[in-house]
């Protein structure tokens, strides 16, 4: 079982919080993505988690046992980092058991587990190489591997894939996804990138300067962003965010169309003049200046023949736009 609950968690560095106060509750199973800026706080709470940083006030319980005060160790949870920290003089099958053999788990538990992990992880014919001959993929997958051996109550993620390519980073993605659904064990997994976030996670965390702006599935911070810094940061690309006269007439302080729900059309309420066009074969973002208006981000299919330069009419989707008020939250 690996249900987390915080509870009032407040983290302190002398007198500057950087996380004023939070409370969570992550069930058995899930896999949640803590997702912001740079500096936001969520490698902090997820240290928090782990218990490699103390917490300032509040509680943190792990299957309803209160671990606020309990060492790493006696957690139950494995952390899998940005570098691979890996023992270069080891082989891939010693990495794997160095958990087990510190923990004093009988060799042939041992070798049991390595072996099932190792095939779990496609790394059976790797186990007796060393890791200074392994890609970086395949290094990432012996931290997992480490990782699982364990038999951790949850799985802690801190930007694990920052350090590969982007090839990469997409075949990884989808092993850690395909990995949590063969597990079934929960994962926290931290990342600054909103498009990880939208493909993994069965639930978002929406970190801001410590505080959560929003939690909700994929879909949900997708379709009903809670404020300006969601609508702006969720999708890709992000959502126009539109003030002044135009966001007025429908009463608001600030509108928001996604580039995907905007349509060309030569008789459009929003007349503009394309600036950026990028052909990216399935699909075509262009940039437009309207009068009066931010820049516009459309995106549109991939033969779409338009350039630098050309008239365009554009119609956002009424049923799409997203009212938000002065103090940036969702009128809708």
């Amino acid at each position: 079982m690996g249900k987390i609950t915080l509870s009032s968690v407040r983290k302190s560095f002398g007198e500057v919080d950087v996380i004023p106060s939070i409370d969570l509750v992550i069930e058995d199973g899930e896999f949640v993505v803590f997702v912001g800026p740079s500096g936001c706080g969520k490698s902090t709470l997820l240290r928090l988690i782990a218990g490699l940083e103390d917490t300032t006030s509040g509680s943190i319980a792990i299957d309803g046992q209160d671990a606020t005060e309990l060492p790493p160790a006696k957690r139950g949870l494995a952390m899998v980092f940005q570098s691979y920290a890996l023992y270069p003089h080891m082989s891939v099958k010693k990495n794997i058991m160095f958990p087990l053999k510190m923990a004093g788990m009988d060799p042939a538990a041992a070798e049991a587990r390595v072996a099932n992990a190792a095939k779990i992880l496609n790394l059976t014919n790797y186990l007796d190489r060393k890791p200074g001959q392994l890609s970086g993929g395949q290094r990432q997958r012996v931290a997992i591997g480490r990782a699982i051996v364990r038999e951790p109550k949850a799985f802690l993620f801190d930007e694990p894939l920052s350090n590969l390519d982007a090839a990469l980073r997409v075949n990884m993605r989808q092993e850690i996804s395909e990995l949590h659904q063969t597990l079934k064990t929960t994962m926290i997994y931290v990342t600054h990138d909103q498009v990880e976030a939208m493909t993994m996670a069965d639930k978002i965390v929406v970190l801001n300067a410590g505080r959560i702006e929003q939690v909700g599935s994929p879909l949900d911070l997708y379709r009903s962003p809670a404020n300006t810094f969601v609508a702006g940061f969720i999708g890709s690309p992000k959502m126009n965010l539109i003030t002044g006269a135009e966001a007025a007439k429908h009463n608001a302080t600030t509108i928001g169309i996604r580039p995907e729900h905007l349509d060309i059309t030569a008789d459009g309420p929003w007349q503009g003049v394309v600036g950026l066009s990028e052909h990216l074969g399935s699909d075509t973002f262009l940039k437009v200046a309207i009068p009066g208006m931010e820049p516009i981000t459309v995106r549109a299919g991939g033969e779409l023949n338009l350039r630098h330069g050309d008239k365009i009419g554009l119609a956002p989707q009424a049923s799409k736009l997203h009212r938000f008020g002065a103090d940036g939250k969702n009128l809708a």
